[in-house]
């Protein structure tokens, strides 16, 4: 390190003598780097916050009004906590026919729906009536596990196959009056990619987007350098890596922050729609790299749900690219599928 120390100072001697005698002209300041906005707002019972740069059209304050606009057009349209939504209308309703929706949640529904046959029904945008059960709905919360009884009676009305989608004209239908269609597992990815579009669409030259840990990206950071993600180290709160990403997405879905327990038992947010009951593996956390902030947000949960074995088994044969870790007696452990 001496050495190291004496060698810069005597470059830095040399350089100034050689400046004082005319040897070298000053380096003129090259342009200034852009400033990166930033502005954050609640939404979907969370937050988001969005970081962008670039010749924007629209001021700070107009792309935020823009941004929140945004969000509540998707709001009301898919959130399950708004009884007055487009999706709460068909909840609520205990007609067979089809019914008429905006194109945007037609479209959504249908992601949902083939991501459910991809997956064999791990992700089910149908189980609904299983996680308010348990408590992680708009329901409320619960201190004990439901009976058996009403275990199978919230299980019954699950699956994707009672739900059917028109995208032309858009519209809905059930084949039995008491589904439900919960989107909580698309939404906020979808809101994700919605809300970096927008910005796109007004001359941004990047941003990151991120709403409840779903973030969607354009381009790089000013001077080209990919926008830095820490992924959250499940039960500890560090960091169990950084992601870079340049125009990229990326969500993760955990088990360890919304859960309750009860008799010793830990009972996860996360239900199998299979089973209706939450899953019991010890796969803590995944994260799912995509084009796609939906499809990221969708995948993340389908392998949740499918465990460490059978979740990872399937990225791999799907070209999904994945983080998943799990818990260790050795602390956790992290697989990585190798399209990441």
């Amino acid at each position: 390190m001496a050495g190291k120390a004496v060698g810069c100072w005597l470059l830095a001697v040399g350089l100034t003598a050689l400046a004082a005698f005319g040897g070298c002209q000053p380096v003129p300041p090259g342009p200034p780097e852009p400033i990166v906005e930033s502005f954050a707002g609640p939404t979907m019972g969370t937050r988001y916050s969005v970081r962008y740069w670039g010749p924007c059209e629209a001021s700070r304050p107009e792309l935020q009004k823009l941004v929140d606009n945004r969000l509540a057009e998707i709001n009301a349209a898919m959130s399950t906590y708004d009884p007055e939504s487009e999706l709460s209308v068909f909840n609520q309703s205990d007609q067979t026919d089809w019914l008429e929706v905006s194109e945007e949640l037609a479209k959504v529904v249908s992601f949902a729906i083939n991501t459910a046959e991809a997956t064999d029904g791990s992700f089910d945008p149908t189980v609904g009536p299983a996680v308010n059960l348990w408590g992680f709905g708009p329901d409320g919360r619960r201190k004990e596990p439901p009976s058996a009884e009403k275990i199978k009676t919230a299980r019954d009305r699950v699956g994707y196959q009672h739900v059917a989608v028109r995208l032309d004209p858009p519209a809905i239908k059930k084949s039995r009056p008491d589904v439900y269609i919960d989107l909580s597992a698309v939404a906020k990815g979808y809101a994700s990619d919605s809300v970096r579009d927008l910005i796109a669409e007004h001359g941004a030259s990047g941003c990151m987007v991120e709403i409840g840990g779903e973030i969607a990206t354009l381009g790089d950071k000013p001077g080209g350098v990919a926008w830095r993600i820490g992924l959250e180290k499940p039960d500890s709160g560090g960091v169990q890596r950084i992601v870079k990403l340049s125009g990229e997405a990326v969500a993760t879905s955990g088990d360890y922050r919304n859960f309750f327990k009860s008799g010793g038992v830990r009972y996860s947010h996360t239900i199998d729609p299979n089973t209706g009951r939450p899953v019991k593996h010890n796969l803590a956390t995944v994260s799912v790299r995509s084009r796609s902030c939906m499809e990221a947000d969708a995948f993340a949960t389908a392998l949740l749900v499918m465990g460490p074995v059978r979740g990872y088994d399937w990225a791999e044969a799907n070209g999904v690219a994945a983080v998943l870790v799990s818990r260790t007696d050795d602390g956790p452990k992290e697989q990585t599928t190798s399209h990441w």
